[in-house]
């Protein structure tokens, strides 16, 4: 088991983890929790445990955290674990990894869903990935550091810059074997895309039964056929806005009548 050797701790604190239905933390639904809470005096207890989240998981999540809806079908929705895991984390610190953005705000979310008001004002919260990133800089000149051993001279000159980016590429097809060595391949590591993208940034996607839906915002899941009917004003704002050309053309055109249609 993980200990905590070299933190003092005034009370005790809780790392925790959560799996989702999705990133947005204001809209997705936790479907797994694990909390590991440690003491002043150093003993630790893990709790994990499936959470119902009341709709369906979309594959791509499922993809990356393994759970399905078959595994959640017969475990507790929130709300009725809600009370219980609310008083377990009272007078705790709080601490994870990406936790400021997306566990947090997830977390107190789901609490409001259920009536409770969970807030972090009187919590200490530590951040791992915080810490990590302002220990190991992600600038060009930390990064040309470590992959030449070198300082880089006239950081910001632009001449400077382009040949030191050119050394760091270099120093990570030689560091990282397993990169790809074409310049398409590599494109595509930099430039993941999900194979349900309609358009190129995914605002658009293919839902399982091939219709297109929104994939962001308020309105993420919902067809676009209903959006069209139901809410044209959402996607008279996109084509108000600054979105991509090819996500304003399905939303001007779903205006029309016309929609997207998968191809098999």
């Amino acid at each position: 088991m993980a200990k905590l050797r070299n933190l003092n701790l005034a009370r005790p604190i809780i790392f925790f983890d959560l799996e989702a239905t999705g990133t947005n933390p204001q809209f997705d639904r936790i479907v797994e929790i694990c909390v590991a809470k440690i003491q002043p005096g150093g003993e630790t207890e893990i709790k994990s445990r499936r959470i119902n989240p009341e709709r369906p998981i979309p594959k791509e999540s499922t993809e990356i955290h393994g759970i399905t809806d078959e595994d959640v079908a017969d475990e507790p929705t929130f709300s009725q674990v809600s009370a219980s895991l609310f008083m377990y984390f009272e007078n705790s610190d709080l601490a994870g990894y990406n936790i400021n953005r997306f566990d947090i705000p997830l977390l107190a979310s789901e609490f409001k869903r259920a009536g409770l008001n969970f807030h972090v004002e009187d919590r200490k919260v530590i951040d791992a990935q915080t810490i990590f990133h302002k220990m190991e800089p992600r600038t060009l000149s930390a990064a040309y550091k470590f992959f030449t051993g070198n300082e880089l001279e006239d950081a910001h000159a632009a001449e400077s810059d382009v040949l030191a980016t050119i050394s760091v590429l270099d120093g990570e097809l030689e560091k990282y074997s397993t990169l790809p060595r074409e310049v398409k391949e590599l494109h595509d590591f930099c430039n993941p895309t999900d194979p349900n993208w309609i358009d190129k940034t995914g605002k658009f996607k293919w839902d399982d039964d091939g219709e297109a839906i929104v994939a962001f915002g308020k309105n993420k899941g919902i067809k676009l056929k209903n959006i069209a009917a139901k809410n044209p004003g959402f996607l008279s704002w996109i084509n108000r806005m600054d979105f991509p050309d090819d996500a304003k053309k399905i939303a001007k055109e779903a205006l029309t009548g016309k929609f997207p249609t998968k191809t098999k």
